[in-house]
């Protein structure tokens, strides 16, 4: 039995602003089924962005696709679903349960389903989607395959999205595999004619508009991989861990169009695959010190078993990069979950004194913007520099503005002494800082003999030379302080938004947060709550983070994780008092919900003016 959905003049109609949830199974192809729908809204103009959700396996288990439209620009998850398509049996009574009232819920009724009248406030719509493509497809493989682009047709005729413009989309995508195109549009069509023929379209529309012709749909991973490239990157060694292997495999996709000599067909670039994350930080390590820009990606597990080696390049001041896409932990955690478990980690990783230098990107542009960044800073400082993204940033396509790039820009090699350089110094001491800045100055291997010295993870003194002095150990570390304290106006600086009106309450977070929280204080200013908001885009923490906890009494800091990482770190390295911090957190290893962020201030703020 399937139940008729109710007119959609019976309810308001939401054009551009809804959410559209599939849940599937892993392994069953619906991630390209996914895609091209959300790729469709894309292209018909309107904002959108998709979050895909899956599971640390081959196949089999539940998997769930978000993809929300919003006329607004919001980028972030909202919380609730207004069409739910249930094509999972596993998770039908969860995905049931997830429908916003008033919603809907598509399903393949090829199958009864007993429970399906467990709701009265939601239209259910039946579509015999295994039925329709069994008939008309015989390979096994092809029928599951194109089911998926069958539930993509019925949502297109559901919500109006303009087949015209799939169509085009579908060609472009098989343009090298032509044959594809004719069954992948007969599935779209199947569901689609089937939708027009038996049910009334939902109160949910998608209608053109002109808010994405400036912008493109990336993922973060792929973003900081061009970023790498563009920054003059041109070694990578990396172990495979989820989610950060599709940073390197964008790396060598990019090195191929952009690194290969045209005369003579070499490649100019070097990628290898160690046999684990210490031995891929040792290589980076060694690039990094005969003068190439040279970095790895992992997720934490891998930064876990690089400190060692993190910790040889801050003492031995050897520029380089690590990018941390962060998932969730601890030990090995939820691989394909999203977290930012990593704060603490990636800002004094290593045993001993060591503090780093940390970039957070909020989304796939700032992490093409920032991955350049980070080259620059690495060598201008000669410490190790970290980029912290996330699970979420990095494997979900985001729509952002285009990237900009400056054909002038060059790389800040940082304070370099080549042959002709040398050749004015009557000695060399790669530790000793001349120019009272706490950077001393480094050479290049082989371009000099003045530039020759030993490269010391070992106690050395400002010399160069082997030491178990006190004084002189603690002469080099302190010097490697006071230029990391000095970097940190020299970083990138933190988002700013003042409130609509004067208040003290304020709102701060970092990376991926960003987009719930901005959409969060919109919502909490209709209620009459209003935040200045700030943004962390770097550690150590530019003068204006402090600046900005002097001046308000409450500052929620908005994180995802358990501990308040975050929170931590601002109390630990600035003037801020402990009790001004409320933290708000969401662990639950899913992308930032807004709503949830938008409650938990409200209730605090309810309970404080009580």
């Amino acid at each position: 039995m399937q139940s008729s959905p109710r007119a959609a003049g019976s309810q308001a109609v939401k054009v551009n602003d809804f959410v559209i949830k599939i849940g599937n199974v892993n392994g069953t192809g619906s991630a390209s089924a996914n895609g091209l729908l959300m790729k469709s809204i894309f292209r018909m103009g309107v904002p959108v962005v998709g979050k895909n959700l899956f599971p640390s396996n081959i196949q089999g288990l539940p998997t769930w696709y978000e993809i929300r439209v919003s006329k607004d620009g919001w980028t972030a998850r909202r919380g609730d679903v207004d069409l739910m398509v249930a094509m999972n049996l596993e998770s039908y009574e969860q995905d049931l349960k997830s429908v916003t009232p008033g919603g809907a819920l598509l399903y393949d009724s090829t199958w009864p389903r007993p429970k399906l009248h467990g709701r009265e406030d939601i239209n259910v719509i039946g579509v015999p989607l295994a039925r329709m493509t069994n008939a008309e497809f015989a390979n096994a493989r092809t029928r599951v395959l194109m089911k998926n682009m069958a539930y993509v047709g019925a949502i297109a005729a559901l919500t109006g999205i303009d087949m015209e413009v799939i169509r085009a989309l579908v060609e472009a995508t098989f343009a090298a595999k032509p044959k594809l195109i004719e069954p992948n549009m007969k599935a779209l069509m199947l569901g689609f004619n089937y939708i027009r023929e038996h049910y009334e379209a939902l109160p949910l529309r998608v209608e053109p508009m002109d808010e994405t012709k400036d912008c493109i749909l990336i993922e973060g991973n792929d973003a900081a991989a061009l970023g790498c490239v563009y920054a003059g990157a041109t070694f990578g060694a990396w172990y495979p861990i989820t989610p950060s292997t599709s940073l390197m495999d964008g790396f060598k996709k990019h090195c191929e169009a952009l690194r290969v000599d045209a005369e003579t067909g070499k490649n100019n670039y070097c990628i290898i695959q160690a046999e684990d994350e210490l031995s891929a930080a040792g290589m980076v390590l060694g690039a990094s010190w005969n003068g190439a820009r040279a970095f790895t990606p992992t997720s934490g597990p891998g930064i876990s078993l690089m400190s060692e080696f993190i910790g040889f390049a801050y003492y031995a001041e050897v520029p380089s990069v690590f990018f941390d896409i962060q998932r969730v932990g601890p030990s090995t955690g939820m691989p394909t979950r999203t977290q930012q478990g990593d704060i603490l980690l990636a800002a004094y990783a290593s045993h001993g004194d060591t503090k780093h230098i940390v970039l957070f990107p909020a989304d796939p542009k700032e992490c093409f913007e920032l991955s350049v960044d980070a080259f620059d800073i690495a060598e201008r400082f000669q410490t190790p520099v970290f980029v912290l993204s996330d699970l979420d940033i990095g494997m979900n396509e985001w729509m952002v503005p285009r990237f900009e790039w400056d054909d002038e820009r060059r790389p800040d090699r940082g304070k370099v002494l080549h042959a002709a350089d040398l050749e004015k110094v009557e000695k060399f001491h790669r530790y000793l800082d001349v120019d009272g800045d706490g950077i001393p100055y480094r050479t290049i291997p082989g371009e000099h003999p003045k530039g020759a010295y030993f490269t010391r993870g070992s106690g050395h003194n400002k010399f160069g030379g082997y030491t178990e002095d006190s004084a002189a150990y603690q002469e080099v570390l302190d010097r490697i302080l006071q230029k990391w304290k000095n970097s940190a106006d020299q970083l990138p600086r933190p988002v700013i938004q003042p409130a609509a009106k004067p208040t003290k309450r304020a709102i701060l977070t970092v990376g991926g947060c960003d987009a719930a929280v901005r959409e969060a204080i919109a919502s909490l200013a209709e209620d009459g709550l209003h935040f200045d908001y700030l943004r962390v885009k770097a550690f150590p923490f530019h003068s204006e983070v402090k600046q900005f906890l002097a001046a308000h009494d409450t500052v929620f800091v908005v994180e995802q994780n358990r501990d308040a990482q975050l929170r931590q770190l601002l109390i630990n390295e600035t003037e801020v008092e402990k009790k001004t911090l409320i933290p708000i957190l969401d662990y639950s290893g899913m992308p930032a919900d807004t709503g949830l962020i938008a409650r938990m201030i409200t209730e605090h703020c309810a309970g404080e003016d009580k």
